[in-house]
Parts: C-alpha cells; structure tokens; sequence
C-alpha cells in the first residue's frame, strides 16, 4: 500500500498556505530575529537591504554558462556578474583583460575552482595549504584525488614558511601548488605572498602555482592602507571571495578570480546551451550576482572603507575590553576577528560563537552593534568573576 505524503490537502486558494504552515514560518522569522541579534562568533554580515531587488524574484532566471560568452538562456543577469567581476578585479590588483571570473555559490566553490585550474595545469603538483587552512580545502583535494602536504602555522595562524620551504625542497622535482590564505576561519591569519614567492625563487621552481584563500580577508584588505602581499599583483594565480561574510547577503555567494590564460586552457563549447563551459555548475543562480552588483554600487570604495574602519575599531575595542576584564584576547594585523580562550559553553551558545580546540572568536562584523559587544563583554567578565 503506497502511503499518503503527509502534506495538507490543497486549500481551494493555492496562494494561501493552511494555518499550521504559516504558524511554522512565523516561528522561524520569530527564531532567526532573535538569533541575528547574538550570531557575533561566525562571519556573516548581517547588515543589509535588498528590497529594491525583491520584484526581481518573480522571474526564473539562471545565469547559465560562462557570463562573459553569452548564451541561448537569455532569462540571466550576466551583464550585471560581468560588472561584478569587473569591479572585484580592480580590488584585487589585475586589469580587466588579463582577469576572467564569476558569481560562486560561496567560497569553497571557488577554492574548488582555483584547485582545479592548477591541476589542470600541473597534474603532478603537489598542492601545499596550511594547517588553518578552511577544512573544505582537504575535502576538495579528496575529490581531485590531487597529491597535498600540510604545512606548520606559527601561533597566530600564519603558514609557517621554513615547513613550507623544507617541504618544496624535498620534493623539488614535482611543480609546486601553493593554497595561501587571506584571513583564516579562526584567528583571520593572512599567509604573505612575497614570503611564499621567496621559497619559490630560493627552491628554483618556475612552475608554481598560487592560489588565495581571501574569502573574508578580500573584502577587508582593499579597503586598508599597506596591507600585506595577498593578491594577482602580488603573484595569486587565482582568488576566492565570499560575498556574504564582509558584504552581506541573505543567499550565500562569492566571486572565483582567475587570471585569464588558465581560464583558456580548460574552456570548451556546449552547443545545447550556446555557451561556454567554464564555470564549475552548469545552472548558476543569477540574484547573487544582482545582489553584490547593488552592494558593490550601493557602497563605493568609499563606504566600503567605513565599514571596515567600522569593524576594526568594533574589533580593537572588543579587544581591549576583554583583555580589561581578564580575558587574554588578541587578533592579527588587519583583522576583525578577535581570539580568546575558549568560555564555557553557555556562553559558546549563547552568542553563537565558533570554536577550534582551546579557542573562540567573536567577528566584528558590521552588523553587530556595540551594544552586542557591551552585553557580551558584561557576560564574559561575570563569568571571569565567577570562575576567579
């Protein structure tokens, strides 16, 4: 006997969902509200409006293939993901045409993508990443089946780059692909480029490959003076960026930077679609390009380098407070991410916040108020009072 799903019977006007659905939705709005307001230990930024774009989602649109070659699929918003790409190569240091790129479904998609062009181009190289580096990256390398050798960090979560030279050295014969990062998942640690193009030059390997991490970092870096090597005019290859961690967005995204001449080595036509097939999904979704296309105008280089002066000073006074209150807090240079010892875990819970061993970390963000951080920093110092 088949058994009946267990969905109410349609009501006689479709466009009205049954009491107990409704209630249901109202609960989750009621929940992720109350969560917004005390999410401070995960990189989302929580700060926005896309109402103006909200008629946009009446109509199935996909962006289809590659955004720079057209397709039969005109129901897309490729011209406003070129503008986008156009826009993010100009912050990460590559003219428009040495640069391709497009809209990702988030930053391990374009870790993804810039792994795969370095095998492409190196089949035998063997990829270096550290041991901070964003645990998609192994996951990736499984499914690449591609050869990887993790590398030391120092304390503060830097790649540590006598273990990465030591390691090139024994394995001199083979091209190496360094995976770098911009900002790492917990202590924000930025792997410099001129350290790593340096063990390159000293192990005379020509044949190398670099790859960035930059999906929190790459919006915060732009917008800083002197920052650290860590983009294409410093030697990337390649560069993911998420778009909801420093931007913000209700849809997960990010942007894969590629430089151009890897991009041609594994492109090819798909008659069907009339498109090219460079990107790693075929169906793609095309109101994130259309979100970050209206941030990206919304705010300007100029409100862009406010919010993340906002963030530092939220991060830098965080900082302090807690070391104030007893707490032995600390982050990196060009960094809104603060590390502590790991509290207990009410308040782990409490404030959502994310944890790797012996650590925690709150993310200034600048969806998250100063009061957000008076009322935490007030529950970490009753608990310093309570465990004194």
């Amino acid at each position: 006997m088949t058994t009946k799903p267990a969905f109410p019977d349609p009501v006689a006007d479709s466009t009205v969902l049954d009491e107990r659905s409704t209630a249901r939705l109202d609960a989750l709005y009621e929940r992720l509200t109350s969560l917004r307001k005390v999410s401070i230990g995960y990189p989302c930024n929580h700060r926005f409006d896309f109402a103006p774009l909200y008629r946009f989602m009446e109509f199935a649109v996909n962006n289809l293939g590659d955004p720079f070659s057209g397709s039969n699929f005109r129901m897309n918003t490729h011209d406003f993901e070129r503008e986008v790409i156009m826009t993010f190569a100009r912050l990460t240091g590559i003219g428009n045409e040495d640069c391709w790129g497009y809209v990702t479904n988030g930053g391990t998609e374009g870790n993804m993508y810039g792994l795969y062009l370095a095998r492409e181009i190196y089949p035998d190289g063997i990829v270096y990443f550290s041991e901070d580096t964003h645990y998609s990256v192994s996951k990736i390398l499984r499914l690449q089946h591609t050869r990887n050798i993790m590398i030391r960090s120092g304390p503060t979560g830097e790649m540590d780059y006598r273990d990465l030279e030591e390691s090139i050295r024994i394995h001199r014969d083979v091209p190496p692909i360094v995976f770098a990062n911009a900002g790492t998942t917990m202590t924000g640690a930025i792997d410099r480029l001129d350290r790593i193009r340096e063990v390159l030059e000293r192990q005379c390997t020509p044949n190398a490959y670099i790859h960035v991490d930059a999906a929190f970092s790459g919006m915060i870096l732009p917008f800083v003076d002197d920052p650290p090597p860590w983009h294409f005019g410093d030697g990337a290859d390649s560069i993911s960026i998420s778009g909801h961690k420093m931007i913000g967005s209700p849809l997960p995204c990010g942007v894969a930077m590629v430089r151009k001449t890897h991009m041609e080595r594994i492109s090819r036509s798909v008659e069907y679609v009339g498109a090219l097939d460079t990107t790693i999904s075929g169906s793609r979704n095309a109101i994130t390009p259309l979100m970050l296309w209206y941030a990206l105008r919304l705010h300007g280089d100029e409100g862009f380098r406010e919010l993340v002066g906002e963030s530092l000073r939220k991060a830098a006074y965080a900082e302090k407070a807690l070391n104030e209150i007893g707490v032995k807090a600390w982050r990196n240079p060009y960094s809104v991410t603060v590390v502590f010892p790991r509290p207990p875990k009410a308040i782990m819970d409490k404030w959502v916040l994310a944890g790797s061993g012996d650590i925690a970390h709150l993310i200034a963000l600048p969806g998250v108020s100063w009061e957000t951080l008076e009322e935490f920093i007030d529950d970490m110092q009753r608990e310093t009072e309570k465990t004194a």
